[in-house]
This record gives C-alpha cells, structure tokens and sequence, in this order.
C-alpha cells in the first residue's frame, strides 16, 4: 500500500514528508521494489528509509528495532501531525511494531502507559494511526 501512495505521492507532485521503514527476511531476495523506493529517496519523493532484513546476520533485526534507533526523530514526527500506517503481517509483525510505538510514545513524550494509550487512542480516532494487516 506503501508505494502506491509514494507512486501517485510522484505522479502527482505532492510535497510533505515522509518515512518509510521496511521490513523482510533477506535485502537480495526479499526488497522487492528497490529501485524504485530508491529512485524515491533520490528525487525526494520519499524522505527517509530505514530497513531490516532480519536473516541477513546472525542477531534478527526487526523494524522495531529500526523505529527504536530513531524514536526521538519518530516521536517528534507524530508531535508534527504525521500519519502512520502499518501494512503487512497482523502477528507478530503489527503487534510487535505498536508495542515498540506505545513505548516511544512513552518514553519520549514522557508518559505513563495509560498516556501513551490514550496518544495512540487519538492518532486512531484522527485517522493517523492506520493498520492494513492480514
């Protein structure tokens, strides 16, 4: 679902940001799209691009581990008015990602976890937080 919106995000000339955080297992067999996510970065279609092939050494790294290394910058992207979608596997994949943003939420905004709940609860109700799970 991702890159149908960076493709009419191109097509259409839209401007904002943007940051894609992409997981599989493997970079040579698994990133499918490459060149053209990477043709995105290039003519800023796509800001920013953090990705996770979690078989490619010997410690998996997820995509929640990505979001962990930047959660300060991730934070202050939400406290921005960003939008965030979550396509692809709904466990653990989706459970494992939202746990990791419940506890960014938590840990940079400064809140209890009820707080961070509640964030959470009104990016959903503002159509911010938006998964697209199977």
């Amino acid at each position: 679902p991702f890159r149908s919106f960076l493709a009419e995000r191109d097509a259409t000339g839209a401007g904002g940001r943007n940051w894609l955080f992409f997981g599989d297992q493997h970079f040579t067999t698994d990133f499918l799209y490459q060149t053209e996510i990477q043709s995105w970065i290039q003519t800023g279609v796509l800001t920013r691009l953090n990705t996770a092939f979690s078989r490619d050494q010997e410690r998996k790294v997820y995509v929640q581990h990505k979001m962990q290394l930047q959660a300060a910058e991730l934070f202050s992207w939400l406290e921005a008015g960003a939008y965030v979608y979550i396509c692809g596997a709904k466990e653990p994949m989706s459970v494992d990602v939202e746990n990791t943003l419940l506890a960014i939420i938590q840990q940079q905004g400064k809140k209890n976890a009820a707080q961070a709940e509640s964030y959470l609860d009104e990016l959903k109700e503002a159509g911010r937080y938006v998964k697209d799970v199977y």
